[in-house]
């Protein structure tokens, strides 16, 4: 259920689909709703981050958590200077639809011309999706 909307100032950005924001004082780790991008060791990673960075990073957001996830992050829609990252995110070709939880239906259409002009990730010959990448890949040693 969406709560009201929080005014923030993204102050870094941790991959493509995630930032930290600060909220009245106080800083709050969001996960961007409905999309998931490449993880950063994933073909990608570092241009979905780069795009999110160019799209929020040292700007003001308007953040609409939707919930939390099983990581305590806040999964919520980000509005940074007028642009719904989110949704810029998946045009770009910088994410994909998060099948597993996505509820705007119509994001399919913007990540469908988003493949059609072979936007982003979509250049490559089989992207793999991130839900996928790590299923099979072994967490880094550390």
């Amino acid at each position: 259920m969406l709560t009201t909307a929080l005014m923030c100032f993204v102050i870094s950005v941790t991959s493509g689909d995630t930032l930290v924001a600060s909220c009245d004082h106080h800083q709050i780790v969001v996960r961007l709703a409905e999309i998931d991008a490449p993880e950063k060791r994933q073909r990608f990673g570092l241009d979905s981050k780069l795009s999110l960075s160019e799209i929020c990073l040292n700007k003001n957001a308007e953040v609409t958590p939707k919930g939390k996830d099983s990581r305590d992050r806040t999964v919520a829609y980000v509005t940074c200077e007028g642009i719904d990252a989110n949704t810029e995110q998946i045009k770009r070709g910088m994410a994909w639809v998060f099948d597993k939880y996505v509820t705007n239906k119509g994001l399919y259409d913007i990540q469908n011309k988003a493949k059609l002009s072979q936007s982003g990730l979509w250049k490559l010959d089989s992207p793999i999706p991130p839900w996928e990448w790590r299923k099979n890949t072994p967490a880094p040693k550390l």
